[in-house]
Order: structure tokens, then C-alpha cells, then sequence
């Protein structure tokens, strides 16, 4: 879990925000509320979500009508784009998505609805994988949910099956990927049989979602739980339920990698809406809203206007969008290769590396990016530090000295593993080489080894011809000053007679 504090929701959100809102029967229409509601700023907050998954879509012209209002919307990117409508019975899920952060995988009908018993309404998953990302588990795979409204048996009969569908099919996705629900699950507690199914424990746990706030409970008409409610922010009964969630794999919630940003081991707070533990929001609600209309004068979290666009936008009938902000992967950077070069016998052989997490600082800004865990290994011959290390995104880089043995002679080849968390290259090999050659003594002009009457041709050879060419960096240099000269001759020859 990731244990920081979430600072408060601000106008530029760094990571990937998800949002996750039932629009109430849309087909065309509330083009400035729905405007306002989405990038409306106060107090240097608004949503400005990157992955919207929407219920309530009436028809294609309705899909397009949104789209346009996305792309069009004052402080908007302009790079929505929205993924394959499937029109089904009774209303349906859209999902709109911004291309410069992720890549359309796929759009899938998971449940089919039609008449009881089986669900009301078609239940899609959305795939997409994080921009600048090829790994498995850089993709997110997102269904869209508006399970059957109402209490009485039936009722929750219908939605226990729309339950078990979903969690039946995220059993099957890659074990690599993510995943997450986002929708309107019309549930009043959490003890209802299709919520346990879906954040229950049960033998094969692949498919378990998880709640990111850690807030189970009787939900309906409670005054405990107002700060998560969404529904009803203009209806005759008010603020009384939280229908509208967004729920979470496993690991999404594991503190590693691609995961949700906030604390999912601590219940989210009872008393303001401001929570630092978590970027969940139910976006409007301040907490003073309960079993009434959602307050607009005073609003301390979106103000008058966002408050009264979302009321507006609610069509008389409807729901607040909840959103949560999701950290992305770490990647990985460094030299491809170190050199040593030709180093002496028994000396000291060392060159840096430096470890960077190069994640995209520019689109994700480097709050919105996981940290880099690593630990390095060296192979036969070189040295690495041991242990584990951290680099955040944005940073110089960690800078470490790795080592050549050089107790024996010849070309060294060799490799060191960077092994880390970035999942489009878990294990970067960084290739070694270098050369240990004799250590350098002057007296031995033919660099056989040893110093004797073989040296004496060759260092005459030096002396006459400054330009011949050296067998060792110092050989005939005896007084080391970089000539070869008369200075030398005494030196070479007491080295001779053992007199050095």
C-alpha cells in the first residue's frame, strides 16, 4: 500500500485519473453543466479525468454528443477520443479516453443483459494500456457497470448475476494486467450477497476487487458514510446512498508500480472530505449534503458553480462521479555498456553507472510516477554494491561504482543486471569489458617479465629513437619525468646490477 500522504486535489492531477459517472439517460443536451463539472476549477481543483467510464448512454449520437463536449470544454486537452459503443437493451456504458496517456486496446461485452433473470443492462470491459508502455502490465483493463436498481429480491437476484459474471471474467484476464470496475452498482450495504461477490474472498482470488477507501458498510439513509455518498444530489431524497464506486485489483493496491495513490489499508475519513490518505473522491460532496439536495452556497469542495452544474447535470434524477487517481510504472535507464580500458595488474579498476527512472516526468509529472526499486548483480570477474536501492522519476539518478577484478591478466568480458520494477524491462543487462595487462616497470624494456641483459637492445633502441614503439606506457622512462634520454642510462643500468 502506498503509506505517503495524498496531497490535495489540484488542477494540474498528476497519474492516470479514473472517473466513473452515471449521466443520467444522455443523449444530447447539458453541454456547459457537463463542461463545468468535468473542468471547472475551484480553489485549484477540478476533476479533469484521463479515462472516463460512463453509464446511462442512450445511443451512438449520444457517445458523439459527449465527446465533443470533452474535447470542447474550456481547459480541456482536446485529445479525448471515445472507444466502440455497443448499443444494448435498456441503456449503456461508453468510455471516452485520452490518447496522449493511453492506448485503445479492445471494448468487450462481458454480460449480456435482456430480461430477468439475467441482467438489464450489457455490462462492457474496456481495455487500454498506459502511453509509452509495452509490458502486460501496463495494461489497464476497466469495466463499466450499472447493475439492476431496487432491493426486493428479485432485484438483488439480478445483480448477484451481473456480479458473478464480472468476477468470473476477471479470473480469465492475464495475470499481469490490471484491473478495475468503475459504475453504478445500486447497492445499500455491503453485506448484499452481489457487493460480497465481488470483493469477497473465494478460492481462486484472481478475480477479487477491492474497495481503495476500506469502507464497508450500511450505506443507505446512514449519516456516517454522507462524505462517500453520490446519490441523489437533486432528487426528493437527497444524499443518502453510495450507488456509484470504483473498486480495485489486488495490485493495484500492492504499493509497487502501476497502483492506486493512497492508502488503501486506512478507512477513508468520516469527517472531511479532504482525506490526505486518498485520492478517492465522490466529486461535490463536502459532507453537508445528507438526506437533502447537494449544497451549492458554501460548497467546500467545488464551490457554487461546479456544485450547481453537477445538480444541473444530474437531470432531476441521478448521480455525483467518483474518481480516483492511479500512479503509473517506473522505467528504467542507464549505459548500455561500460569500458574499463587497459588497466595494470593488482590496481584499482573502477567506473561508474548511473541508475535513472526515466518515467515520462513531462506527461505524468513525477509525483504521478512510481519509484524505481532495484538491486544490482554483477557477473563472474566485476563487482556491483549489494542491496537494495530507490530512485523517484525526475531525479539526477543514482550513481554507482562498479568494479573489475584485476588479479590476473587478459581481456575481461562480463555483464551487470539491473533487476527492478519497471515492467517493460525488468532485467536491463549492462555489458562489461576491459583489458588487465602487466603492471608497468621501466627497467623492462621488452615487458618479458623480467629485468636482464634481454632489456639492454631495447633500451638503446628507445634512446636513439624517441618515435619506436613502446611494449609498456614507463619502459626506458627509469626516471619517470616522460623522456628518454642520458638521464636515464645510470638508473637502467643499476637496475641491472640490482642496484634498484
Amino acid at each position: 500500500m502506498a503509506t505517503g500522504l495524498v496531497i490535495g486535489v489540484t488542477s494540474a492531477p498528476a497519474q492516470l485519473r479514473v472517473t466513473a459517472w452515471n449521466v443520467s439517460n444522455y443523449s444530447s443536451g447539458r453541454v456547459a453543466d457537463f463542461q463545468t463539472a468535468t473542468y471547472g476549477v475551484f480553489e485549484d481543483r477540478k476533476m479533469a479525468p484521463d479515462l472516463f467510464l460512463g453509464q446511462e448512454f442512450i445511443s451512438q449520437g449520444g457517445v458523439n454528443n459527449f465527446l465533443t463536449i470533452l474535447n470542447t470544454a474550456a481547459g480541456s486537452p482536446g485529445d479525448w477520443a471515445a472507444a466502440p459503443f455497443v448499443d444494448g437493451p435498456d441503456t449503456d456504458s461508453a468510455c471516452f479516453y485520452r490518447t496522449s496517456k493511453l492506448d485503445f486496446l479492445a471494448a468487450t461485452i462481458i454480460s449480456t443483459g435482456g430480461t430477468a433473470p439475467s441482467p438489464p443492462r450489457n455490462t462492457m470491459r474496456y481495455d487500454v494500456r498506459l502511453k509509452g508502455y509495452t509490458a502486460d502490465s501496463a495494461v489497464l483493463a476497466c469495466y463499466s457497470v450499472h447493475e439492476k436498481s431496487g432491493d426486493t429480491g428479485s432485484d438483488i437476484a439480478r445483480r448477484l448475476v451481473e456480479s458473478q459474471r464480472i468476477r468470473d471474467n476477471a479470473e480469465t484476464l492475464n495475470p499481469a494486467w490490471h484491473f478495475l470496475l468503475g459504475g453504478d452498482l445500486n447497492v445499500q450495504q455491503a453485506s448484499q450477497s452481489p457487493y460480497r461477490e465481488l470483493v469477497g474472498s473465494q478460492p481462486n482470488d484472481n478475480g477479487r476487487f477491492f474497495d481503495p477507501i476500506n469502507s464497508p458498510g450500511d450505506w443507505n439513509n446512514n449519516p456516517d458514510w454522507r462524505i462517500v455518498h453520490t446519490q441523489d444530489p437533486i432528487g426528493a431524497g437527497g444524499m443518502d446512498d453510495r450507488h456509484d464506486q470504483i473498486l480495485v485489483c489486488a495490485r493495484l493496491i500492492d504499493g509497487d508500480g502501476f497502483d492506486y495513490l493512497g492508502n488503501a489499508t486506512i478507512p477513508y475519513s468520516t469527517t472531511t472530505w479532504n482525506d490526505p490518505n486518498h485520492s478517492y473522491r465522490s466529486w461535490g460532496n463536502d459532507g453537508t449534503s445528507f438526506n437533502t439536495t447537494l449544497t451549492v452556497t458554501g460548497n467546500t469542495m467545488v464551490g457554487a458553480v461546479i456544485a450547481q452544474a453537477l445538480i444541473n447535470a444530474a437531470a432531476g434524477q441521478g448521480h455525483l462521479p467518483v474518481f480516483c487517481d492511479l500512479r503509473v510504472p517506473p522505467k528504467v535507464t542507464s549505459a548500455t555498456s561500460i569500458d574499463f580500458g587497459q588497466v595494470l595488474q593488482n590496481s584499482i579498476a573502477q567506473q561508474g553507472l548511473t541508475v535513472t527512472n526515466d518515467g515520462n516526468v513531462a506527461l505524468w509529472t513525477a509525483p504521478g510516477i512510481a519509484d524505481l526499486s532495484y538491486s544490482l548483480t554483477a557477473s563472474a570477474g566485476f563487482a556491483a554494491p549489494g542491496g537494495s536501492f530507490v530512485e523517484a522519476a525526475g531525479g539526477a539518478g543514482n550513481d554507482h561504482l562498479i568494479m573489475m577484478a584485476t588479479d590476473t591478466i587478459g581481456v575481461k568480458s562480463g555483464t551487470v543486471t539491473i533487476a527492478s520494477n519497471a515492467p517493460d524491462e525488468p532485467s536491463r543487462v549492462v555489458t562489461l569489458h576491459g583489458e588487465v595487462i602487466a603492471s608497468c616497470d621501466a627497467g623492462d624494456s621488452n615487458c618479458d617479465g623480467t629485468r636482464n641483459t634481454g632489456d639492454i637492445v631495447p633500451f638503446v633502441g628507445l634512446l636513439l629513437d624517441p618515435s619506436a614503439t613502446l611494449c609498456s606506457a614507463c619502459a626506458g622512462d627509469m626516471n619517470g619525468d616522460g623522456v628518454r634520454d642520458g638521464a636515464d642510462i645510470q638508473a637502467f643500468v643499476n637496475s641491472l646490477l640490482g642496484g634498484q
